[in-house]
């Protein structure tokens, strides 16, 4: 069970009274604490909510496991998930690398609304850069190529708390890079850009709602190709760091309630 060691879910809120449950999901590295501070601010503002946030495989308490495949994780996650008893299918909110799982998992999955923060579907440039660090992450030098990319996440702009979170609630190590990353290293873009492509339009299928977070103004290339595959996405510009659950948890734990009650 992912983060638990007596059958019991970590950093979960039970209160009655309301629909569509929260699942958080942290980034690449981090772990479920990174959730504390919107978790408090949600208990404000939307007292009613289930609130479960869970560990990754590999990630805080969970265990390590020999593949972190996108379908792996979604499986994972959804045998904790389905264990909680959750009132409703969950509105399932991914930061970073979870905004791709949360996809996924939506794809496959009952989900009332997908929240994305942060995170572009296509490799992209993230993609050729990854696939030319391989070599450095499968040596002694692992860790540079993450602090590269913990570089470009904006934490420097982040104060107290936040700030302590993003730099202390984490583990970076070179089997969750490689495996979490693996997909990326070793599909090519067009065959990512199907997979996610067919994860959308089941989403849409399903009734799912998409809502993307963005630290900054998408690139329109890149919005045109999103919403041609899901024509009901909504896309949200919260201006700041790659960490936008801890730099705006007002906002995002007003945005999270709105959505209690509308798709």
């Amino acid at each position: 069970m992912i983060g638990a060691t007596n059958n019991v879910f970590p950093a979960r809120l039970r209160l009655p009274g309301m629909s569509s449950p929260l699942v958080l999901l942290h980034g690449l590295t981090f772990d479920r604490r990174h959730w504390e501070p919107l978790r408090r601010r949600l208990a404000v503002v939307d007292p009613g909510r289930e609130v479960l946030a869970l560990d990754l495989p590999g990630h805080g308490d969970a265990p390590s496991r020999a593949s972190y495949r996108l379908a792996e994780v979604a499986e994972v996650l959804h045998s904790q998930i389905a264990a909680a008893g959750l009132t409703e299918p969950p509105t399932v909110v991914g930061h970073s690398v979870s905004g791709i799982i949360a996809t996924a998992y939506a794809a496959r999955y009952p989900t009332r609304t997908v929240v994305n923060l942060d995170q572009i579907l296509l490799p992209g440039p993230f993609g050729a850069i990854v696939r030319a660090a391989e070599p450095e992450l499968r040596g002694p030098g692992w860790r540079a190529v993450w602090e590269r990319m913990v570089a470009g996440m904006g934490i420097e702009a982040l104060e107290g708390e936040a700030r302590q979170l993003a730099e202390t609630a984490t583990d970076p190590r070179p089997d969750l890079l490689l495996g979490y990353w693996d997909e990326v290293m070793h599909r090519t873009d067009q065959q990512l850009r199907a997979d996610r492509e067919a994860d959308l339009r089941s989403i849409g299928e399903r009734g799912t709602g998409y809502r993307w977070v963005t630290a900054a103004e998408p690139p329109a290339a890149y919005v045109d190709w999103l919403t041609a595959a899901l024509p009901t996405t909504v896309v949200t510009v919260l201006p700041g760091s790659h960490l936008p659950h801890l730099e705006h948890p007002d906002e995002l734990a007003l945005l999270l309630s709105r959505l209690a009650i509308e798709p």
